[in-house]
């Protein structure tokens, strides 16, 4: 009787344990069935959790405590700024703030880099982040990975750092280095023409014939 009671109370272990992972997968089948998994919806406080771990977990430790070897400079930030506008503006935005379409409709959407979420990662984390990018969501890995395109994202690292202060004409600077859709510049094209003479005005300009 001795003999067999630890093997008894296992089995009784093995049993709660599997009702309780029945009922936890029981209930979050019930959550999904009712709430769905529609990217429009925000992301809940357990998720925002989860996603701020997978985060921290994405970058190992040896790179999570890099140093940036890039010495941030009025060209370094130039640099950094250029490649933010035709890179990681489409959903992050110029100013950090993910206020994009792009960036609102990820999920998680596209955070706001200019707060602390974002600016208390250690400057390594931020370089891994860029460089290998994090499964699972809408950030992918940038770069090939050779010395060259590493030193560009450390430079890439100092203008975040630089996101909460960005000037106005900064932001005016980036938004003629956004990329353009073909029918946005051809109606750039448009524009020029008929302010030189040629043609008749661009749809939606407000004139009337």
């Amino acid at each position: 009787m001795l003999r067999g009671r630890p093997a008894s109370w296992a089995c009784r272990a093995l049993v709660i344990g599997n009702l309780v992972a029945l009922a936890a997968c029981g209930t979050l089948l019930a959550w999904l069935t009712n709430r769905g998994l529609s990217a429009r919806e925000q992301p809940s406080a357990v998720e925002e959790l989860a996603a701020r771990s997978f985060r921290r977990l994405a970058t190992p430790r040896a790179e999570r405590d890099k140093r940036n070897p890039v010495a941030t400079s009025p060209q370094v930030l130039a640099a950094g700024r250029a490649h933010f506008a035709d890179h990681c503006a489409s959903c992050h935005a110029n100013d950090g703030s993910g206020n994009t379409e792009i960036g609102r409709g990820l999920y998680p959407k596209a955070p706001d880099m200019r707060l602390a979420a974002t600016q208390s990662l250690t400057d390594g984390e931020l370089f891994s982040i860029i460089r290998n990018g994090i499964r699972l969501t809408g950030m992918p890995a940038w770069g090939s990975g050779t010395p060259e395109d590493d030193l560009g994202t450390w430079g890439l690292v100092h203008f975040i750092r630089h996101l909460p202060r960005i000037s106005a004409e900064e932001l005016t600077e980036m938004r003629q280095l956004n990329p353009r859709s073909p029918a946005e510049i051809e109606k750039e094209r448009e524009i020029e023409r008929f302010l030189a003479g040629e043609g008749s005005p661009v749809e939606g300009s407000g004139h009337k014939h």
